[in-house]
């Protein structure tokens, strides 16, 4: 593997296409190809990708032998590779404010610790530069502006605050609170090292709007505190989620967990 982030990011680029931008690509996927977004785990997408090619991973791969994923994917796989190059990094999940205008996009980036201003970056390893060309993106996608990404315990906070309006926060069709909610508890389980799909839905994220209780509404105003501050706040986000039954992902969806 390269030892820089570009490089590494290019190799990401290089191995995945995104399930909604395939067309744009000129990629047809039939539903075999676009059932690989559901892969939760590594330990079902390395298979997945040796199956389409057994060309060495740092060899960008023709469109057609890309493994299908989305943002998650990408993020989920640049974490993995800062990891393996001794760099710290993790999975944020939250919403993007570059996809549409007036509209905060359901979106994953990857963090890592920048150790030159000793602080935590954001990248988005999916935006190549077709896609940074299709979006007009004037930012450097290697070093994310804090405004152009918030996550799900940001954006609950802001909308609980009366701060920011629910509904410019989803995907498609899919927005207000209850979808934030979503984000939030994926950024939370994300920062348990746990990167569950965007549609999962269990606990806490699957009740309806009307079916939380005051304790619930307490629980995931602090959980969207502690998601501010992860590395302070570390331990009690594993406490809680060891504590919490409500948060906990099903033991069949990751085997090794």
């Amino acid at each position: 593997l390269p030892d820089d982030l570009p490089a590494l990011v290019r190799v990401v680029q290089g191995l995945l296409i995104h399930v909604f931008w395939a067309e744009r690509y000129g990629i047809k996927l039939n539903g075999a190809r676009q059932s690989e977004v559901n892969l939760r785990s590594f330990k079902e997408k390395f298979p997945a990708l040796l199956h389409l090619s057994n060309a060495p991973l740092t060899e960008p791969r023709p469109l057609e032998k890309r493994l299908v994923g989305n943002c998650r994917d990408f993020s989920d796989f640049l974490a993995a590779l800062l990891k393996q190059k001794g760099i710290p990094a993790r999975a944020r999940c939250g919403f993007g404010k570059y996809f549409l205008p007036n509209h905060y996009e359901d979106h994953w980036v990857t963090e890592y610790w920048n150790t030159a201003e000793k602080r935590w970056s954001m990248v988005d390893a999916q935006l190549d530069e077709f896609q940074q060309k299709e979006l007009k993106i004037t930012f450097d996608t290697l070093n994310v502006p804090s405004y152009q990404f918030i996550t799900g315990g940001k954006a609950w906070l802001l909308c609980r605050a009366g701060q920011a309006n629910p509904d410019q926060f989803g995907i498609f069709k899919m927005r207000g609170m209850g979808f934030i909610r979503g984000d939030l508890i994926r950024d939370f389980l994300a920062l348990n090292r746990i990167e569950i799909l965007p549609w999962d839905a269990f606990g806490l994220i699957a009740k309806a709007d009307n079916q939380l209780s005051e304790a619930d509404l307490a629980l995931l105003d602090h959980l969207a505190g502690l998601t501010l501050t992860p590395d302070a706040a570390f331990a009690e986000i594993r406490q809680l989620y060891a504590q919490e039954k409500e948060l906990q992902v099903p033991a069949s969806w990751f085997p090794i967990v």
